[in-house]
């Protein structure tokens, strides 16, 4: 049958905006469906804008491959179009001599993850290169770097429209159903509610996957993840950044933690933290700045006591609950779900913006469509 278009993708994240363009250079016409009233207001505008290189994910699960190759082509993109961003690399740091065991695990993780350029430093090199960081052992990532998130998305959407797509904000997603044949009937909600017919479908929701999923008909309950709200909050420090690369202490348990970057603009953030929380909650509490300086003091001791300023706070889709193993990327195709031409993206988190090019490449493969970006 004639399709209205070729392929819509719910969500104009970072995933959502890579994933319609990779359809697009394949000659797909394509629609971006956002809700919000411009791209990017979700996941991809609260985080911390780091470029990973893939150093801490299991082998060969779906974060530790996309990171890793989803890096190569993100670098290859912002050099490109030339959209801001900076290759500063990582220093990933034990601060106490009783951590040096998991710091040289995690060096082995990445290299079997084929991270490559990684240098084992002791304390005294390190802190030649960062004369106020207190460590006793490091990690150098030459490959770790910061970018300009929204630059980025931009680009994107600029060059879906010149491929002949659109990316449709003010348009949530209110619903699909299978054709006989394949394809789907999409229903969009807002101001000009209509329906449209696509031969591809992808849910790329972030926060919302799960609600998109269960909205699509015959979508089977059991095969939509549980949702956990991840929230984690972020801190400025007053006056110059102490670092010129990014600086991870060792991760904690379902994330990696309370780390420094100095970005863009030269401010020094640092978060974010990780709470689980009930619904999603952008608030910033002044109060959890205590633990803050705890960690940060352990690298660097010379945080004044009245530095650090409240930021902004961000909500990650996350799969696993509180003490729970942390889980993998959900690229969810008809092997799941039973639905031909739907894919079904689910906790999508860090490293979810470096992988973004790669996750887009992925969907496009999955459905079988050639052609590469």
């Amino acid at each position: 049958m004639a399709f209205e278009t070729d392929a819509i993708v719910i969500g104009a994240g970072a995933v959502g905006l890579a994933t319609g363009r990779a359809f697009a250079l394949r000659g797909h016409e394509t629609l971006v469906l956002e809700a919000q009233g411009a791209i990017g207001q979700g996941i991809s505008s609260r985080n911390s804008e780091v470029i990973h290189a893939g150093l801490y994910y299991p082998t060969g699960s779906l974060k530790a491959r996309l990171c890793v190759l989803g890096r190569q082509l993100l670098y290859a993109y912002l050099d490109k179009y030339h959209i801001a961003h900076e290759r500063c690399g990582k220093l990933i740091v034990a601060t106490q001599p009783h951590e040096a065991a998991r710091l040289e695990a995690i060096f082995r993780q990445a290299e079997e993850n084929g991270v490559d350029g990684l240098q084992r430093l002791t304390g005294a090199q390190a802190q030649a290169m960062e004369p106020e960081l207190s460590a006793v052992a490091a990690i150098l990532s030459p490959d770790s770097g910061v970018m300009d998130a929204h630059g980025y998305m931009a680009n994107m959407a600029g060059e879906i429209a010149a491929l002949g797509g659109a990316v449709v904000v003010n348009t949530p997603f209110a619903g699909a159903t299978a054709l006989e044949g394949g394809g789907f009937v999409v229903r969009t909600g807002g101001e000009a509610a209509t329906e449209v017919t696509t031969r591809y479908l992808v849910i790329a929701a972030g926060l919302g996957a799960q609600e998109a999923a269960a909205m699509v008909d015959g979508f089977p309950a059991a095969q939509i993840p549980q949702l956990h709200y991840g929230k984690g909050v972020y801190f400025t420090s007053a006056g110059k950044a102490p670092f010129k690369h990014l600086v991870y202490p060792l991760p904690i348990p379902g994330a990696l933690g309370t780390h420094y970057r100095r970005d863009l603009g030269g401010q020094a953030r640092f978060g974010p933290d990780l709470d689980f929380v009930e619904a999603p909650d952008y608030t910033v509490d002044p109060a959890r700045a205590g633990a803050f300086y705890d960690t940060i003091r352990r690298f660097w001791p010379g945080l004044k006591g009245d530095a650090l300023v409240p930021d902004y706070a961000g909500i990650r889709p996350k799969l696993h609950g509180p003490g729970e193993l942390q889980t993998d990327f959900r690229i969810d195709g008809a092997e799941a779900h039973g639905l031909a031409g739907l894919i079904a993206l689910f906790g999508i988190e860090s490293p979810g913006l470096t992988s973004s090019l790669a996750i887009g490449e992925t969907v496009c493969q999955r459905l079988g469509l050639t052609g590469a970006s």
